[in-house]
């Protein structure tokens, strides 16, 4: 009989996905080939419309916890552009949960398109300020949802937890690479971590922060992969360079990047995750960080359903060029 997370699996792929054809896509550029570097692209953007990359792996152990021990409801954290609640609200909408996202800061009067969405698909929003947002681990804060809101299953902002490391080991279960460096766009660190227990302390892993002063990362994918394996590997390392003054943020030096590697690699990308890890890729590259004859296995995220919402900002600063 299959277990839950292998109908999750089942049911993507029969009705809108297929994660056994997810492809790694060759890079091929100047700049690359100068250096001496293979670049592949795991398109985990494809797997699936809505639940697309690292989120589909960050909840699939969830779902299957949540439907085990009863919940029918799922309450989770994240702004308003996230691919998180974008993604849950997604999930509960396919397996039948009922969703709340906790949204920070103020109410929006006018829902973005990621915030449309969700309420599209169910979610019930729950706008919480910018202070007590960041305290929304706190056992005040959770009792006081519970008594609004009543039984829920918690997942955390970024759906980071040990059931995410659990599926997160799985992302390069089918890669028949022989690579050197896997890469990966950081937030909350549970996609960093998953990749590091999945590789069993082998090979290397490379995580670039999107947040400013997250230095605070090292410690919170170290509890990780304690959480899940008992062991703190240290194949992996977090570059903090490559941030753009912040999470969310972006200048028209990253825009003209991605336009030109979308140009040269037919793949679509986006400026808040897979975008930054590309930009530090290449500017490493072109440092000479990686050595000659090194293969790159770099994880698309996903999350291009932000880029409707990011739109007016892109354009705008394209308008100064």
């Amino acid at each position: 009989m299959k277990n839950d997370a292998q109908i999750l699996t089942m049911k993507l792929n029969v009705s809108e996905g297929n994660i056994e054809s997810v492809p790694a896509i060759k890079v091929n550029d100047p700049l690359l080939a100068d250096a001496g570097i293979n670049l592949y692209v795991k398109r985990e953007d494809m797997i699936h419309p809505h639940l697309s990359g690292n989120k589909y792996y960050k909840l699939k152990y969830n779902l299957e916890e949540a439907k085990n021990i009863g919940h029918k409801t799922l309450l989770t954290f994240g702004g308003a552009y996230s691919n998180h609640i974008y993604a849950t609200a997604a999930a509960g909408k396919i397996f039948n949960f009922k969703t709340i996202g906790v949204i920070r800061g103020e109410e929006y009067k006018i829902l973005n398109p990621t915030l449309s969405f969700a309420k599209k698909c169910g979610m019930t929003f729950h706008y919480m300020d910018r202070e007590t947002y960041r305290n929304k681990s706190n056992p005040e804060v959770i009792k006081y949802l519970e008594e609004k809101y009543g039984n829920f299953y918690l997942i955390p902002e970024g759906g980071s937890n040990t059931l995410a490391v659990k599926g997160c080991s799985e992302i390069l279960s089918l890669i028949d690479i022989d690579f050197d460096y896997v890469c990966c766009p950081v937030g909350t660190g549970g996609t960093l971590a998953g990749l590091a227990a999945g590789l069993n302390g082998g090979r290397k892993v490379l995580g670039f922060a999107v947040l400013k002063g997250a230095d605070f990362l090292n410690a919170r994918v170290s509890k990780l992969l304690k959480s899940y394996s008992g062991n703190d590997f240290n194949n992996w390392q977090i570059n903090f360079n490559y941030h753009f003054s912040g999470y969310a943020k972006f200048n028209l030096d990253l825009i003209n990047f991605m336009e030109n590697f979308e140009h040269k690699a037919d793949i679509p990308i986006e400026p808040i995750y897979t975008g930054k890890m590309l930009y530090g890729i290449f500017d490493l590259a072109k440092k000479g960080f990686f050595t000659s004859g090194t293969t790159i296995v770099a994880i698309h995220t996903g999350g291009l359903q932000g880029l409707a919402g990011l739109s007016y900002k892109i354009n705008r600063l394209k308008s100064r060029m």
